[in-house]
Formats: C-alpha cells, structure tokens, sequence
C-alpha cells in the first residue's frame, strides 16, 4: 500500500475520490464550507433534502460535476464533535474506505484535519486515519482464484491544508501504516487454513521477521522439547504427525551498554484444534484453524516493533503444535510433569492450550522479564462471560494490568479483569498430582488463568483470553472484518510504546 502527504486546498486539488468528515448538527462549516461554496451550495441542499446529516457512520456520495478537483465525494458522519475519539476517527474512515472501494478505484484521498482531536494532533490524526483505511480493506482473499483481475485501492493520500503539518502527517501515517500491516498479518495467520499454517510456516515466518538485525530466534524441535523437560507442551504435541515447534524470537532494542530486562510476550500457537482424544463437536470445528491466535498476534506485534525500533527488549514465546487425537496422543487421566517441575492430570485434553502455556510461561521466566503477557483463545467460558467485546484479563500486578488496560482503552481494545482468588484453587486440585488441567464449569475463565498463575512466580503478569474477540462469525465493525480480527496487537503496540517511553 502506497500512502501519501498532499497540501493544498481540497476543491483545487485532483483525484478520483476524497473521504471528508462531516460533524453533525454543525452544517457547512470551515471545510466542508468551501467545498460547498465551490458546488454551488450543492452539499446544503442535498443535506436538507436527504437523511444525511452527520450522524456517525452515516455516508453519502456525492459526484462534483467537475466543479472541484476530485469527481467524487464520500461524506461520512463523524458525529457530534464532542464525542470525537481517535477510535471513532478509525471507525468513520473504515465506513467510508468500505463503501468507496464498491467503486472499483485503484487511489482514493482522505481529508485530514490535523486539528480533530485538539491542537498538535496531527500525528495522532494521520495514524488514525491510516489504520481505520488498510484494516477496513483487509480480506484473506489470496487462495479464491476468480479475486485477481477485481480493481484493489493500492494509493492513499492524505489531504491537509497546512503544509507546515507535512512532517507531522507523514510520520503519523507510516506509523499506522506499520501498525495496520502487523494486524494484517496476524489476520492472515489466522485465515489461512491449517493445512497451509503449520508450526512450521509459523517458524518460516518467525524467520523472516527475524532477518531484523535487532532480532535473533531460536527454534526448539520435538526431541528437544522432550529433553528440556517440557512435558506439558510434548504431551499435547505427541499426537500429531505434525512435527511441533518451540519459538522463541528475541528483540533487543535497547541502546547498547543498557542491560534493560526484557518484557516478555507468549502466545498460544495451536495451529489446528481437534480437541485431541477430548474430540470437539464437528459444528464449526473448522474454525479451529484460528486457535494459534495469541502466536499470530505475538508476530505481527514483533513485526511492528522490529520496524518502529522500539528501545526496549523483547522475548517473544510462541509454543506452536497441533492438537490431534491418534494412536500416539496423550489420554484423560494421564500425568504429565511440566518444564516447572509440577505435575499435572490431564482431565481433558481439550483444555490443551493451559498445557502449552505453562511450558511456555516457565521458559520465559529464565529470561528474568519485568513483565510477562500472554494471549490465548483458551476459554469458551470467557465468550459466555464477556461475549465479543472485551477480552478477559486475569493478573498478579495491578499496576501491570491497569497499564495492559489502559493502553487498550487508547487504541479501542478493551479487557476486562476477572479475579484469580485462591479460593477458586481447590478447582484445579488433582488427587493424583499437583494439578489437574479442568476445573469444572463453574469459573471456567478463572480457574484457568488460575492454573497459568502456578508457572509465573513471582514476575509481573497479565493472562489475556481471546477467545471471545479473536474471530467474528459477522463483521464487528467498519475497521474489523468478518473473520479473523488481530485484536490485541494494537493494544500490546501500545503499551509497549508506553514502556518504551517510560510512561506511569
């Protein structure tokens, strides 16, 4: 995707189409009262005239008549100006790029008024608008061979009158041009089926991050997962003919001669979930395709990073197996002894993602990280406690999780915290070892973010389940799409930014 800066004046200025921002209830005011000087007063009447009248999300088209530059229009409603948000702008932009691309252009430009959000905001404007435009468009569309001839918007320009905000412009929309390619990719990660997305294309493309020269990796193979004593994770991989891998990414971006120690980011990486011996119902089984969503938003965060060259350090943990049932895999009842030293009873082999992690969560702590934060699709008990619009944070830091939380509030990913009590412990309890991997029905959610609790020590550290919020069954909003969402990877972007800048 190209993006562009362009000043001048918006009806002297040429192109195919311009997305402009109407507020409501203010009529024609500063630009929108030029252009429509320039149409002769075309905007005044068809507002009277028609049902558009700013709301939010509203849109209307209209063609200039080669009155001004641009042939076309797309006004969409920004609401009332009081309530303009930096996710209200994504959202806003995302309507009016979902309803332009019908059109069949290659470029469209967007009207940026640096000033939305209050005086030197124009950065913070332009990545907003960069964002809400390219995750709007996304669609995993690459395997449908009848897509390729159909015309794609591949040219953005962003319109601002003040050439004095260029730079400021510039640097905001190569960021959210960043940002917006990091989600996309976790979507496509998750997309793509799992016969195409094994453990092993995840380690290709941990490798191809990688060629950062600010990231090295490491892959554990089978045999050496089993000899590191990893019994938790192996237990889960044994089924499989797929052979699993144990990444592990590592970001150094603090200035040299700082030894900073890392935050660390773990993602469950469960390519395909059957549900093992534990088999799941066959309904929408398909979509377990989409349970190595914590992996995939671990590797467009660090693709994000390794691009913004954050100075910080990172440990990026992704334990990346299928779930398979065979002749090989592990059975209800076994018990296993994890890379911790705990031994754990597999009640249910479906609860396999708690298995990976606590290996996973274990290895990182060798790191001695500041922080740990790890993402998983691990509860169907969280989509009924939460539904699809927060994710569940569980946490033994409050300061931790109320910057986890904070930081999704900035970007529009919220989270919602759950309590990890002790006397939800008894839950988890096994007669035979330390742990059983189930706790009933009750308390789903909580008593396993409460079993990763027993791998994390003493760090700092946040559980995110996803489950919820990872995939749409129906598009959520105008910037997140039917399918796959890559929610998360703005959120730890932006705490990891906040970290960065050693924000309180």
């Amino acid at each position: 995707m190209e993006i562009h800066v362009q000043s001048g004046r918006l009806t002297e200025i040429e192109g195919a189409v311009c997305l402009v921002g109407y507020y409501e209830g203010e009529g024609a005011k500063g630009t929108i009262a030029a252009i429509d000087r320039a149409l002769g007063g075309k905007i005044k009447i068809i507002v009277s005239a028609e049902t558009f009248k700013g709301a939010f999300l509203q849109t209307l088209l209209i063609r200039s008549e080669g009155k001004i530059g641009f042939e076309r229009l797309q006004l969409v409603g920004l609401g009332k100006r009081a309530e303009i948000t930096e996710d209200r702008l994504r959202k806003s932009v995302g309507q009016g790029v979902t309803a332009i691309q019908k059109l069949g252009l290659t470029s469209i430009a967007i009207h940026c008024d640096t000033k939305t959000l209050g005086k030197d905001t124009a950065t913070t404007v332009s990545q907003a608008l960069i964002e809400g435009f390219m995750l709007s468009l996304y669609e995993c569309d690459q395997l449908k061979t009848g897509k390729k001839e159909q015309k794609k918007i591949k040219t953005c320009t962003l319109v601002i009158e003040d050439e004095k905000d260029t730079a400021s412009v510039d640097a905001g929309s190569q960021r959210g041009k960043i940002i917006a390619e990091g989600v996309c990719l976790a979507r496509e990660l998750c997309s793509l089926p799992s016969n195409i997305v094994t453990p092993s294309y995840l380690a290709n493309e941990a490798a191809r991050i990688a060629e950062s020269d600010q990231i090295s990796i490491e892959v554990l193979e089978r045999d050496e997962i089993k000899s590191l004593g990893m019994g938790a994770l192996y237990a889960v991989a044994q089924g499989s003919d797929e052979p699993p891998k144990f990444i592990v990414l590592n970001y150094q971006g603090a200035p040299q001669g700082k030894k900073k120690r890392p935050i660390a980011l773990i993602g469950k990486s469960v390519t395909f979930d059957t549900g093992g011996i534990s088999l799941k119902p066959s309904e929408n089984m398909e979509q377990m395709k989409y349970d190595m969503s914590g992996g995939a938003i671990v590797l467009g965060v660090m693709s994000i990073i390794a691009q913004l060259k954050l100075p910080i350090n990172i440990i990026a943990v992704l334990p990346a197996t299928d779930n398979m049932p065979s002749g090989k895999a592990v059975h209800p009842g076994d018990v296993v002894t994890a890379l911790s030293g705990k031994t754990i009873e597999i009640i249910n082999t479906d609860a396999e993602g708690r298995l990976c992690l606590a290996d996973a969560l274990t290895y990182a702590t060798h790191f001695k990280p500041t922080a740990m934060i790890n993402l998983a699709t691990l509860t169907g008990a969280c989509v009924v406690a939460l539904g699809q619009h927060a994710m569940g944070m569980m946490s033994n830091n409050p300061r931790l999780s109320s910057k986890v939380q904070a930081a999704g509030l900035a970007v529009g990913e919220r989270t919602w915290e759950l309590p990890l009590w002790d006397d939800y412990f008894n839950q988890i309890e096994s007669d035979v070892a330390d742990l059983k991997n189930v706790g009933g029905r009750g308390a789903g959610s909580i008593t396993a973010g409460l079993f990763l609790k027993q791998f994390v020590g003493e760090i700092p550290w946040v559980h995110l389940d996803i489950a919820g919020t990872s995939w749409y069954n129906d598009a959520r909003h105008p910037y997140v799409p039917k399918g796959a969402s890559g929610v998360g990877v703005r959120l730890l972007v932006q705490f990891l930014t906040n970290e960065s800048n050693g924000k309180k």
